[in-house]
């Protein structure tokens, strides 16, 4: 639903879940073109945001000299690692990206998964990395089963727009850093998404020879992940859109969120530029 000037709303026939990397957040022209785009995605379909902020996250960790461990995309966290993600995520870019988007037009609401239960989260088991190590994460979430994102969905049949910093609870309240990508996916599909956008700052899914890959199937994904074709971050997000995909989310756009076109963003006919579409 989305308001209007009367109080009355519209009805809007389907979600759209947005992640977006750190990276698109940290010059406040980006923030600015960014905020536009959502408050327009807004007015054409039901809107949910997720966002990162790796390398705010590592700057805040540079300067209070704690060394950053990453593994397959995936942050290794320890207690003091946590407190700067809690602080960079939750505090100066949510705050700053909503007050963008309330600049723009929209009306945004800053969140973290920790609240109302939004995304209640277990500690992440170790992982196997694609070296072959297992490894450890430690305080970082994995999405519980479970649950229902009820305040998402309120917000957004009162035409509000959620926008959820990558951090998470259990359900004794312990905070736990959840990778965006993961989060984002679960996100979609407890939503029922129709699309889930995982947009950042490279021009979709790569091949071997650097090209755009127009469109992936899930299987075809994971053949990447297998030969190392995908690495670094780029295995995280498409663990994130085969996960969506086997849990009903309608596609997955990979995409450079510098080129998003929002007017058309909700709509599965048109394709975006620099974008990989993941279909089942």
């Amino acid at each position: 639903m989305a308001p209007k000037k009367d109080g009355r709303t519209t009805h809007k026939n389907q979600c759209v879940v947005l992640k977006l990397g750190g990276e698109l957040l940290e010059q406040p022209q980006d923030v600015q073109r960014i905020a536009r785009g959502i408050r327009r995605l807004a007015e054409r379909a039901s809107l949910t945001v997720v966002h990162g902020g790796g390398k705010e996250i590592d700057a805040a960790l540079a300067l209070a000299g704690i060394p950053k461990r990453q593994v397959d995309g995936l942050r290794v966290t320890d207690a003091a690692t946590l407190d700067a993600v809690v602080a960079v995520l939750a505090g100066s870019i949510n705050t700053r990206l909503v007050a963008a988007v309330r600049e723009a037009g929209g009306t945004p609401v800053g969140l973290t998964g920790a609240d109302a239960g939004v995304a209640v989260v277990k500690r992440a088991a170790p992982i196997m990395s694609t070296a072959g190590e297992s490894v450890d994460l430690g305080l970082v979430g994995t999405p519980a089963p479970g649950g229902e994102p009820g305040l998402l969905v309120d917000l957004m049949a009162r035409g509000y727009v959620p926008v959820v910093a990558c951090v998470g609870a259990t359900k004794k309240g312990q905070l736990l850093n959840v990778n965006a990508d993961t989060l984002a996916s679960h996100l979609a599909a407890r939503l029922k998404a129709a699309r889930l956008v995982i947009a950042g700052g490279t021009a979709g899914v790569l091949d071997a020879d650097g090209r755009t890959i127009a469109r992936l199937t899930a299987r075809d994904a994971a053949k990447l992940v297998k030969a190392g074709t995908a690495n670094k971050g780029m295995v995280a997000k498409l663990q994130a859109c085969r996960d969506a995909l086997k849990r009903g989310v309608g596609d997955v756009l990979v995409a450079n969120g510098r080129r998003l076109e929002f007017d058309t963003l909700a709509n599965g006919k048109v394709m975006q530029p620099d974008c990989t579409q993941v279909v089942r």
